[in-house]
């Protein structure tokens, strides 16, 4: 048994891939993940303290982790495993069998003293066991494999192969997000003998490619980031976002900057030094959507656009260089030059798009094939259309103000901007063009809204079409993706839901409750069904399944909402969408009207009268009577029951039609002493049946007015 010897000192870790220009979209999620897995390493060995704290470094040619109070030498620690049964470790004549030498190598001590092993346990249960002081884990030897690791296990969509001249002229072959060039690690300021992608660890990286481009030594761990930032490179990636952030503000002199995540990362990702300049184009360009001005400089060439208080695109933008120059006139100039072009196929594809109007583009969306099995898009613009002309229709009957002719007008135009110059070159602007080019056309305002609000919401937490024509085509062409797709069974499984079929469910549900629109969910299911002509797609859009899926959504919906700042609980959810209910315009009324009735004294001893009275309901095996019989009760605690509960009715019933459900559920209160009496007095299952069904009856009457607004019973 070795000697048990207590851990080293502690120093900080750093460890770098030097490379050529990394991809630059997926270069943070790289370097988090590098972070994460060789500080996940260097924890497991036990090489790191509580004071350890891993910081990741990030930038267009190199990975870096830096962690502090890392052992060079883990403690020694205590082993016992068992080996093996004794029977089976020595043969007949007490040596040890080849299975026991070669448990002992697979558990990493080929060479132990066999009669150190310890012996424990009596006759067919003795076996042997480990018993030693384990020698804790050496810093170079775990930085060595977690780094093969780590490379290996990154998240790279596509390496690169290439080779590596060793020493010795031969050549390793190596594979990598892109060549690497140089390997730092530093132990506080002891070189750590590594090797990896073909080359040996030092102490040497280089700066700024073209501002400091000599080589520099990291002498300790600790002078990382200050050496790299003497030598022009903010290796830090969150840091260089922020600062990035920062500068783009100050440069915008009070305008507002566009500067969405993704191209705020991606540029982050393209400098080791930013430095911000302020450029400008044609004001002429301005006559284009201005969207489409946008993403061509935020797409084609990383550009932050800047727009006025009141939102309107200026002809100045801003550029983040990885050059800083006193004298940026070129890279200025540079810049306004190549964006020139750009523009400028914007405002052609603009101006060709408009000499066509959309409605004579129609016909030609029969050559796009929208789903191999679903027919084309000119097809699927007629189910859509049907769906929502007959939302419509039903809408307008009741007392909406919505038009069936702009719905069916819109349904009809809003597909066909795929066809344009814009949309072809830019996707992303599906919708909105079609506002634009409807406008142009003369089409009717909530028509041409409709063409870009159809779309909306296009993810969690976005805004809702403005129009009714807008909010009835986003119901009927988010009801037909999903019934239509659900229908060639492709409906989301696990994480899988290419389809998105999840956010089009959860659509629907906000146009309904948001929106305040009294249409049954189940109706419109079942009217998208029916707009399906090919073989099996009705039989295989379930429609049960479907109304299970989008309240399965609603019920995440409901969660993230609040009342005075208070989620509603599982409970009160359940209580509600336990019902199944057709229409969801009013499930927030109810889960209020739940919550109050659950402050009340009486909710407790009412939720568990109406679980009790379920339960008893669904054993019942026989047909219940419609109708209790009034002269059929014979005992004073259900003729008092009868008689409350036929006193409430009314009172019931008119503050349901009128949807005051707080109302409803106070009222109920009443029925507590008698329901309380009924059950301390009554047995319902009476031997006699004509007894037994009257009371079944009464029960099964008083369970309906009960659960009006929710199921009273989850909340017991």
């Amino acid at each position: 048994m070795s000697t048990s010897s207590s851990p080293s000192s502690s120093a900080t870790l750093l460890i770098e891939v030097f490379t050529e220009e990394l991809p630059p979209k997926s270069l943070r999620k790289l370097g988090d993940a590098f972070a994460a897995s060789l500080s996940a390493s260097i924890q497991v060995a036990g090489l790191s303290t509580s004071e350890s704290v891993t910081t990741s470094f990030a930038s267009p040619r190199r990975l870096a982790v830096q962690m502090t109070h890392v052992l060079s030498k883990a403690a020694d620690f205590p082993v016992r495993e068992k080996v093996l049964p004794v029977s089976v470790a020595f043969d007949a004549n007490g040596k040890p069998t080849p299975p026991l030498f070669k448990k002992l190598s697979a558990l990493g001590y080929p060479d132990i003293d066999i009669a150190s092993l310890e012996r424990s346990g009596q006759d067919k249960n003795e076996a042997l066991y480990l018993n030693v002081q384990a020698r804790g884990a050496v810093l170079a030897d775990t930085v060595q494999t977690a780094l093969a690791n780590s490379l290996q296990t990154l998240p790279i969509a596509k390496m690169m192969h290439y080779q590596v001249q060793q020493a010795d002229g031969t050549l390793e072959d190596v594979q990598f997000a892109r060549p690497a060039h140089r390997i730092v690690a530093l132990h506080g300021s002891t070189l750590l003998p590594v090797h990896a992608l073909g080359i040996h660890a030092a102490n040497q990286t280089e700066g700024h490619r073209f501002l400091a481009p000599n080589l520099l030594t990291i002498s300790h761990a600790d002078q990382y980031a200050a050496e790299l930032l003497k030598n022009k490179v903010m290796a830090n990636f969150n840091e260089r976002r922020a600062y990035i952030e920062a500068e783009l503000l100050k440069a915008a002199k009070g305008d507002a900057v566009l500067m969405p995540s993704n191209l705020l990362d991606e540029v982050t990702a393209l400098v080791e030094w930013p430095t911000v300049y302020a450029c400008h184009f044609d004001a002429e360009f301005l006559e284009v959507p201005q969207e489409c001005l946008i993403l061509t400089m935020q797409t084609n060439q990383k550009y932050f656009a800047l727009t006025d208080a009141a939102g309107k695109l200026r002809n100045r933008f801003l550029i983040v260089s990885n050059i800083e120059t006193p004298t940026p006139q070129s890279i200025i100039q540079g810049n306004e030059r190549v964006v020139r072009p750009r523009l400028s196929d914007a405002r052609f594809f603009f101006q060709q798009d408009q000499k066509r109007p959309l409605s004579s583009r129609v016909a030609d969306l029969a050559k796009v094939v929208y789903h191999n099995q679903l027919g084309t898009q000119l097809e699927r613009t007629e189910r859509v259309g049907a769906i929502a002309t007959a939302i419509a229709t039903d809408l307008q009957s009741k007392g909406s103000a919505v038009n069936p002719k702009h719905v069916a007008r819109a349904a009809e135009l809003a597909k066909t901007d795929l066809l344009t110059d814009m949309v072809g070159e830019f996707p992303e602007l599906q919708g909105i063009m079609g506002s634009y080019y409807a406008q142009h056309d003369g089409e009717n305002s909530e028509v041409a809204a409709a063409c870009s609000e159809h779309y909306q919401p296009r993810f969690a937490g976005d805004a809702l079409p403005s129009s009714m024509t807008g909010t009835v085509l986003a119901i009927a062409d988010k009801l037909e993706t999903l019934v239509g797709i659900w229908g060639v069974g492709l409906a989301p499984t696990g994480d899988k839901d290419p389809y998105a079929l999840r956010r089009h469910a959860l659509g629907i549900c906000r146009l309904l409750l948001e929106k305040n629109l009294p249409c049954s969910l189940p109706e419109l299911i079942e009217l998208a069904r029916g707009q399906f002509k090919q073989a099996g797609v009705q039989e295989k859009a379930d429609a049960a399944a479907i109304y299970a899926f989008i309240v399965d959504r609603l019920r995440a919906y409901l969660r993230d909402q609040t009342e005075a700042g208070k989620p509603f609980t599982s409970a009160e959810i359940d209580a509600v969408l336990s019902q199944e209910p057709k229409q969801l315009n009013d499930l927030m009324d109810r889960l209020r009207a739940v919550r109050e009735f659950n402050a009340l004294p009486e909710s407790a001893q009412l939720a568990a009268a109406n679980k009790r009275i379920s339960n008893i309901l669904k054993k019942t095996t026989t047909p219940i009577p419609a109708q209790c019989s009034a002269a059929a009760l014979k005992l004073p605690a259900e003729i008092a029951l009868h008689g409350a509960l036929q006193k409430a009715i009314p009172l019931l019933d008119a503050a349901y039609a009128q949807r005051q459900f707080v109302s409803l559920l106070r009222t109920l209160v009443d029925l507590s002493q008698p329901i309380d009496q009924f059950f301390a007095d009554v047995m319902v299952m009476d031997p006699d049946p004509v007894l037994r069904d009257n009371r079944l009856a009464l029960l099964q009457q008083l369970h309906h007015q009960m659960n009006l607004v929710a199921d009273l019973g989850t909340l017991a």
